[in-house]
C-alpha cells in the first residue's frame, strides 16, 4: 500500500493535468449518492449540516494508491474505492442506514473520535474476527448523522417509520437496551412518593427505576406453577385489587407496570388491564422486551399497543434482528407527556450513542416492514412442528397455554420443555444436549429448558433439537416421579412487609450479616433465584425466615442466585436502620 505525502496531495488536488479525471470521479460519486441526498434537503435540517454534507460530497476524491484493505491487521490507512461505492443501490436502504453508509464512504481527513479513526487503528485481534467494516461505520455524532436527543434528520425519519410500523404515536430508539426504556417510562410517570403497581417478578430494571424515581412499589404476586417452577402473568383482577387497596387508603397509583410476555412467553390480558387503568386515568406501561414481534401474524397474540398500552418497551434484538443492546420505546396516545420521556431518556442514555446500534434498529424495522404478514411463517411452522413432535416423546413435558388458565396466550415462538419425568433437572438435560448434540438453549431452569425460535431458526437445527431430546428420553429410563418430588415443597410467598422504599434502601448505610442473622433485618439487596425468577428479597423489605429457607432450598436445587453480593448466601447485605 503506497503512502501519500502532503506534497503529493497538494499537487494532486491542484495540478491542472489531473482536473478532468478528478471531476469525473466527483461526478461519479455524486451520481451514486443522489438518492441519499433527498433527506438532507429537508427544511428542518440545520443549514450548517446541509452545507457540510454538500461540501463533503464535492471534496470526496479518492487518492491514488489509497485503497481499502479489508484485513487491515497492520492498522494502515484505508479508504473506500469507487467500485465499492457503486456496488449498492443506496436508494433502497433505510434512512439511517443510508446516512451511515454515505458518511462512512466520504473521503475526508478525520480528526474526531473514536480513537480507531474509522478503522485506521482498529485492533487486529478483533478485525481478524469481524473484519474492518464495523469499524469503518463506527462513527460519532456527526452533523449529517443527526442527534439522538434532538433528531431532525435520518434518526427522526427512522423513528417515524418505526412508529408507523408498530402502531405508535411516537417511537424512541434506545442504545441502552430495554433497561433504559423501562427506567425512562417509570421515571416519566412516577414522582417521588407516588405508587407504582407492578408484579413481584418484574425485571431488575423496574427496581432500579424505583430507586431513580423514588416511586413506592405496590407489588402483585403472579400465578405460579409448582410443577414447572414458572411464574405466570398478571390478571386484571389482581390489578383491580391493588388499585382498590390503594384507594381505600386514599391513594392512587401513578402508573401500572406489567411484564408481558414473560421470558417463557406467557402473556397477560393487557386489554382488560388497560381498560382498568384508563378508567382511572392511570398510565399503563408494558415491559414487552420479549414481544417485539407480537401482532405481526395471526398466530401471535396482539401487541401491547394493540391492547391499549400507553408505553411499551421492546428488545428489538431478541426475536427481531437488530444488534444486541438496541431496543425501542413506543408511546400511544397522549396520556404520558412525551417531553418527559425525552428528558428522562436524555438523562439515562449515553451522549455518545453507537450508530451501528441505531442503524441496526432502522434495518430491523425495514426488514420486518417488507413482508410483515408472512415473514414469520417459517419460524411459526418450525415451532409448531417441534411442539407436536416433542409431545409424542414419553417422559417429555411441553408448556402450553392451558398450563396457566388465567393466561390468554403463550408466544408460539417460545418452546419450554420439562424433563422431570425422566428424573433429570433442566440443568442436567441441558448439559447432555450441549455436550452430545451441540444444542444451545435460551434459558435453563431446575425443571425445564426454554428454546427461542426466531427469523433465523432453520429446519436442520430444529431436527437436531428433536433428535437430541429424543435421544435423552431414550437413554434415560422413563421414571415418573412421585407426586411429592414432582412439586416444589417451597413456593414463592406473598407475605411482603416493606420497611423502606427501594430508593431509601439503596442509599442507606449497610452491613453484611450471616443468613440466619439477617432474619428480621431490612434487605439491602435484590435477591432472585433462577428458577423461578421471582424476587425473594427486594431492597427495603423485612427478611423473614421463610424467605431465607426458600432461598437456601432453591440454591440446593441448583438455582442460580442473582443479585446477591454473596451467591453462596453465607452472608446477606442489610440496611442499618
Amino acid at each position: 500500500m503506497m503512502l501519500v505525502s502532503l506534497s503529493t496531495v497538494f499537487h494532486f488536488g491542484f495540478h491542472s493535468s489531473s482536473n478532468h479525471s478528478h471531476s469525473l470521479r466527483i461526478n461519479k460519486y455524486k451520481a451514486t449518492q443522489q438518492a441519499s441526498e433527498d433527506w438532507y434537503r429537508k427544511p428542518q435540517l440545520p443549514r450548517q449540516t446541509l452545507q457540510r454534507r454538500q461540501s463533503y460530497a464535492e471534496r470526496s476524491i479518492a487518492l491514488p494508491g489509497y485503497e481499502q484493505d479489508d484485513s487491515n491487521e497492520s492498522g494502515a490507512a484505508l479508504s473506500i474505492t469507487d467500485d465499492h461505492i457503486l456496488s449498492r443501490n443506496t436508494s433502497a436502504l433505510p434512512p439511517l442506514v443510508r446516512a451511515l453508509k454515505a458518511s462512512a464512504e466520504e473521503n475526508v481527513a478525520t480528526f474526531h473520535f473514536p480513537g480507531h479513526n474509522r478503522g485506521h487503528a482498529a485492533p487486529p485481534s478483533l478485525t481478524s474476527l469481524i473484519g474492518i467494516r464495523p469499524y469503518i461505520h463506527d462513527l460519532p455524532e456527526l452533523p449529517e448523522l443527526d442527534n439522538l436527543f434532538c433528531p431532525q434528520g435520518p434518526i427522526l425519519e427512522a423513528q417515524t417509520e418505526a412508529a408507523k410500523l408498530f402502531g405508535a404515536s411516537q417511537t424512541w430508539f434506545l442504545v441502552g437496551g430495554t433497561t433504559c426504556g423501562i427506567q425512562a417510562a417509570i421515571m416519566a410517570t412516577c414522582s417521588p412518593g407516588e405508587f407504582l403497581i407492578l408484579p413481584r417478578n418484574c425485571h431488575i430494571s423496574a427496581i432500579s427505576a424505583m430507586v431513580l424515581s423514588g416511586a413506592v412499589p405496590k407489588y402483585i404476586v403472579p400465578d405460579y406453577k409448582n410443577d414447572w417452577d414458572i411464574a405466570g402473568g398478571v390478571t386484571p383482577s389482581q390489578v383491580l385489587k391493588a388499585m382498590q387497596e390503594l384507594e381505600r387508603e386514599g391513594k392512587k397509583a401513578a402508573a401500572v407496570f406489567i411484564t408481558s410476555p414473560t421470558y417463557h412467553g406467557i402473556c397477560s390480558n393487557l386489554r382488560e388491564i388497560s381498560e382498568l387503568c384508563h378508567s382511572r386515568k392511570i398510565p399503563f406501561i408494558v415491559d414487552e422486551a420479549h414481544g417485539g414481534h407480537l401482532g405481526f401474524h395471526s398466530e401471535f397474540p396482539n401487541s401491547a399497543l394493540q391492547q391499549g398500552a400507553d408505553l411499551t418497551v421492546q428488545s428489538t434484538h431478541k426475536v427481531l434482528c437488530s444488534l444486541t443492546q438496541s431496543s425501542m420505546l413506543h408511546m400511544s396516545g397522549n396520556t404520558v407527556d412525551k417531553e418527559n420521556i425525552s428528558r428522562c431518556l436524555q438523562t439515562l442514555q449515553t451522549t455518545s450513542p453507537s450508530y451501528l446500534l441505531l442503524a441496526s434498529l432502522d434495518a430491523a424495522r425495514a426488514q420486518l416492514s417488507e413482508s410483515p404478514d408472512i415473514v414469520f411463517n417459517q419460524a411459526i411452522k418450525l415451532a409448531y412442528e417441534a411442539r407436536c413432535m416433542l409431545k409424542r416423546i414419553p417422559g417429555i413435558s411441553v408448556l402450553e397455554s392451558s398450563t396457566f388458565s388465567t393466561s390468554p396466550a403463550i408466544d408460539p415462538l417460545r418452546l419450554t420443555v420439562g424433563f422431570w419425568q425422566l428424573g433429570l433437572s433442566g440443568y442436567e438435560a441441558d448439559e447432555i444436549l450441549y455436550r452430545d448434540h451441540g444444542i444451545v438453549c435460551e434459558l435453563v431452569g431446575n425443571k425445564y429448558i426454554t428454546y427461542a425460535f426466531n427469523l433465523g431458526t432453520c429446519g436442520d437445527h430444529v431436527q437436531r433439537l428433536l433428535s437430541g431430546i429424543k435421544n435423552v428420553a431414550t437413554t434415560h429410563a422413563y421414571i415418573r416421579q412421585p407426586e411429592e418430588r414432582r412439586h416444589t415443597k417451597h413456593t414463592p410467598f406473598d407475605d411482603i412487609m416493606m420497611s423502606l422504599i427501594p430508593r431509601d434502601a439503596f442509599f442507606a448505610s449497610k452491613r453484611k450479616v450471616t443468613a440466619m442473622e439477617s432474619i428480621g433485618e431490612v434487605s439491602a439487596e435484590l435477591i432472585c433465584p433462577y428458577p423461578p425468577g421471582i424476587p425473594v428479597l427486594i431492597p427495603g423489605e423485612v427478611i423473614t425466615k421463610e424467605a431465607i429457607n426458600y432461598l437456601l432450598h432453591a440454591r440446593s436445587e441448583g438455582a442460580d442466585i442473582s443479585g446477591a453480593s454473596d451467591p453462596s448466601l453465607s452472608s446477606i447485605v442489610v440496611c442499618n436502620i
